[in-house]
């Protein structure tokens, strides 16, 4: 079994066949000379012995593991979890079509009680060593064990709002050691066991993204996505880098143009002192450009510079991964962004105007887009909301207010259109999105996972609406001032942010400018 190596200088040609579009990206942002952390992959051929249990898999594994793990001590000058100088890694999955947040990923993977030592003699940080090792902890208890996340959030919620702080980034070195005992008794009282060995951590870390292949949610997208031919996930095992420890540090995701509305000016969130899953699990309101700016304006221009580069390199508007380390940038994953129909209509043209595409190559792109979807919809009358988020999929919904997928389900049967209303949304939910006209969330940022999928999806889009409270056991909420339950009509605008009460009248509108451009095309190319 062939194991390959990614880091600056090695080849940037590989088939996302064999090692998955995540790694073949990877490989070629390498090659070109980005900020990539060194990484190795497992091929895609083994998902499907390791999901079948066949007897010679795990010896490929175990052996494709240590040969990897070799190849990135000797390119860190680390020590897979020493005891002074430990490398930690991710463990992330990858198949050849980009499936969002839909399989798993394992964080901080070698970070046993020796590395939490090593780390400390390594930077100093005690409070930054222990937040990694709770952040390992939860990571593996949720993927690999199958334990619920809720009550490790709960923990930390409570251990917050004992210290008196605002979020958990500020519990000090003391609070975060006592959180990662409870994070460890939690797990030994479900009779479960996390290894210290870091080599038994990541075997077991690779055969759980492996394994998720199959989970619920990713055969429901593949389903949905028409990706069903897709033989199985590649797995990823990259040096991590750290964007929580200080407050020159952090993590993000940014967009090469606006995967919304197609405008041309890239799209940023970011979370300082976090690491990566904080952004795209849609669980934390993040910031936006404005905030690396201000606090690093040489990082934003690198990312600027970096964001238009990936853009010419892959020939289409890109969606990056990307961890601020001590000021330092990094760059994890680019693929090409998921947008709304009116997004990648808005891309093609002005590809054709950038001279980046030809009319030819525009048609191209265009194909299998359903042109009875472009049209902009605006609401007919506008008065005061009642409450604002941050637009994450433009478009304008009209529906009745549900707050889980069965009863978005239900309001469906009944012949009426949903609005999915959350707290947060994670992939879990990806059969209310199916279903629902437009989704509403109380957190969660414009680059997570869940925003990505409503946009694949054409559904308008409310994140981050800090007005919203959320009842979901009673099937209520409160927005701003007023009451909702179950059943409530709402109409959102996905590209405003906004919020109303009731059923509003929309009124469609024909793209007639943009649909009369495409015809010239084809009058041009009519082989197309």
């Amino acid at each position: 079994m062939q194991i390959v190596h990614i880091a600056k200088g090695s080849s940037g040609r590989h088939s996302a066949e064999v090692i998955g579009a995540k790694a073949a990206n990877l490989a070629r942002m390498a090659a070109a000379g980005l900020p990539v952390p060194p990484a190795f992959v497992l091929p895609v051929k083994l998902c499907k012995a390791i999901v079948d249990g066949e007897r010679h898999a795990q010896q490929l594994l175990v052996d494709g593991l240590a040969e990897g793990i070799a190849f990135l001590e000797d390119a860190t000058s680390l020590s897979f979890g020493g005891s002074r100088r430990p490398l930690l890694v991710s463990v992330r999955s990858g198949a050849a079509r980009s499936m969002p947040g839909m399989l798993d990923t394992v964080l901080d993977v070698g970070c046993s009680p020796a590395a939490v030592h090593g780390l400390v003699r390594m930077t100093g940080h005690p409070r930054f060593a222990w937040d990694c090792r709770r952040r390992f902890l939860e990571s593996y208890a949720s993927v690999v064990l199958g334990l619920d996340r809720r009550p490790f959030a709960r923990h930390l919620a409570d251990m917050v709002a004992a210290e008196g702080v605002a979020a958990d980034h500020a519990l000090d070195v003391d609070a975060m050691e006592r959180l990662t005992g409870f994070y460890l008794q939690m797990i030994e009282d479900q009779d479960c066991v996390v290894p210290d060995d870091p080599m038994e951590q990541i075997e077991a870390s690779a055969q759980a993204v492996y394994r998720s292949w199959n989970s619920d949610r990713a055969r429901t997208y593949r389903q949905l996505a028409h990706l069903e031919a897709l033989h199985g996930t590649a797995v990823t095992v990259q040096a991590m880098v750290f964007g929580n420890c200080g407050l020159d540090s952090g993590s993000g995701v940014a967009f090469s143009r606006d995967p919304s509305t197609g405008a041309a000016r890239p799209v940023i969130d970011v979370l300082f002192e976090s690491q990566g899953e904080d952004v795209v699990s849609g669980t934390r309101t993040p910031e936006t450009e404005g905030s690396i700016q201000f606090a690093s304006p040489a990082v934003a221009a690198q990312l600027g510079d970096t964001l238009a580069q990936l853009e010419h390199e892959f020939g289409d508007v890109q969606d990056v991964e990307f961890t601020i380390e001590n000021g330092k940038l990094w760059i994890l994953q680019t693929r090409d962004a998921k947008r709304t129909p009116q997004a990648a209509l808005r891309f093609v043209m002005d590809f054709v105007k950038e001279g980046l595409l030809t009319p030819r190559e525009a048609l191209q792109r265009l194909n299998g887009l359903d042109f009875s979807k472009l049209t902009r919809k605006r609401l007919a009358e506008v008065y005061e909301p009642a409450a604002h988020g941050t637009g994450a999929s433009a478009g304008i919904a009209v529906g009745r207010a549900s707050f889980d997928s069965d009863s978005a389900g239900r309001i469906a049967a009944g012949g009426d259109p949903a609005i999915l209303v959350r707290p947060d949304t994670n992939t879990d939910d990806i059969v209310g999105f199916n279903i629902a006209a437009g989704i509403v969330t109380a957190i969660g940022g414009r680059t997570a996972h869940a925003a990505l999928v409503a946009r694949q999806m054409g559904k308008p889009c409310v994140v981050g609406c800090t007005e919203l409270a959320i009842d979901v056991a009673g099937h209520r909420a409160r927005l701003a001032a007023a009451s909702i339950k179950e059943g409530d009509w709402l109409s959102i605008d996905g590209e405003a942010g906004t919020i109303y009460l009731g059923q509003c009248k929309v009124v469609t509108e024909q793209l007639d400018t943009e649909l009369a451009e495409i015809e010239r095309w084809r009058m041009a190319a009519p082989a197309l």
